[in-house]
């Protein structure tokens, strides 16, 4: 899959900030690009016992703030019955076609998303600048769903040590909430390569 990058000409190469003799604290800021993004949710009359739903080998996660993954997925939490799913293999897409149409709706929202990782200890730090929720909890393996500076966002700690953290925000925002997120970081001091 190749698709336009939602922040092609913004994103320019750099350091920027509060980068002098901080060079080992800086905040990695990339865009990361071709990654499927598919939401599944399940239908409101719908039967379905979640415990068999799975997809590679995973079983969907039921609780708040849960994700699941392996090597090749990541199955976000996205809200009662409702579920984002994030990958790079397009043999994946085979598999969620053969989830069960008369109980799940299966959408494809790779071209609606622009992906904007943060990488350093103190990207919970950048985040809580914008953001309501309490991160101090916020762990490997969660995402919610909440507002940065106004802009709807998922949320999807990959790593804790150090803080890595995965971004999804609508296309159409892609460039006002990269801006707002940079801007957040510029007192900590941020690259991008």
């Amino acid at each position: 899959m190749t698709s336009e990058s939602p922040l092609l000409n913004i994103i320019k190469t750099g350091t920027y900030g509060n980068y002098e003799n901080n060079e080992t604290n800086l905040i990695t800021v990339k865009e990361k690009t071709n990654h499927y993004i598919y939401q599944v949710a399940q239908y409101k009359n719908s039967t379905f016992n979640i415990d068999i739903l799975k997809i590679d080998n995973l079983e969907f996660p039921k609780k708040v703030l849960e994700v699941k993954n392996n090597n090749n997925i990541r199955i976000l939490w996205n809200g009662p019955k409702n579920w984002l799913l994030i990958f790079k293999s397009k043999d994946l897409i085979n598999k969620l076609n053969e989830i069960d149409k008369n109980n799940f709706a299966v959408s494809d929202l790779s071209h609606t998303r622009a992906i904007i990782e943060l990488k350093g200890k103190n990207s919970r730090e950048v985040l809580k600048k914008g953001c309501p929720f309490n991160f101090n909890d916020f762990k490997k393996n969660n995402s919610v769903n909440s507002v940065f500076n106004g802009i709807a966002v998922t949320i999807d700690m990959i790593d804790d040590n150090p803080a890595k953290i995965d971004l999804y925000v609508l296309r159409s925002f892609g460039e006002s909430f990269f801006h707002s997120i940079t801007d957040a970081c510029l007192e900590f001091g941020y690259k991008i390569d």
